[in-house]
């Protein structure tokens, strides 16, 4: 894997900003040829640096009105199939495998809290391998990008 340069840092900013932008606009943006940020694109997606293009949604407009962190304690060597139970989730928008107090943290959001309450406690608790869990509801997020 090639080591990332100025121009590579500028098209991954300003592809956080704009997914959406045309090559032709993103060149223009970072000062180089439309070629030139097509093949740049291109290098950045197959060495897995860029992973994926996505659309971020606004959680409340988007009718997910309840969200919260879960910090999990789990058994060590459950931690690959707990990993895939919890992608399958539609419900559980990110999970970081951690070291300190807790093992795992995840980003959860649900439709208000009953549904909040399911997931946590019907589905994510009950998981082989799941030791203990702590909400952390969220009031407000704060979008820095």
């Amino acid at each position: 894997m090639s080591e990332l340069d100025e121009i590579d840092r500028a098209i991954i900013t300003e592809l956080q900003h704009d997914a959406r932008a045309s090559v032709t606009t993103l060149a223009e943006r970072v000062h180089i040829s439309r070629a030139h940020a097509y093949s740049r694109i291109a290098r950045l997606t197959s060495e897995k640096v860029i992973t994926r293009f996505t659309a971020v949604l606004d959680p409340l407009k988007a009718g997910l009105r309840s969200s919260a962190y879960v910090s999990m304690k789990v058994r060590q060597h459950d931690w690959r199939e707990l990993k895939a139970l919890l992608s399958a989730l539609p419900e559980v928008q990110h999970i970081a495998l951690l070291g300190g107090n807790f093992d795992v943290m995840l980003l959860v959001r649900a439709r208000d809290n009953v549904d909040l309450r399911r997931v946590i406690f019907d589905q994510i608790q009950s998981m082989p391998g799941v030791l203990d869990t702590q909400t952390y509801l969220i009031f407000e997020d704060v979008d820095t990008r």
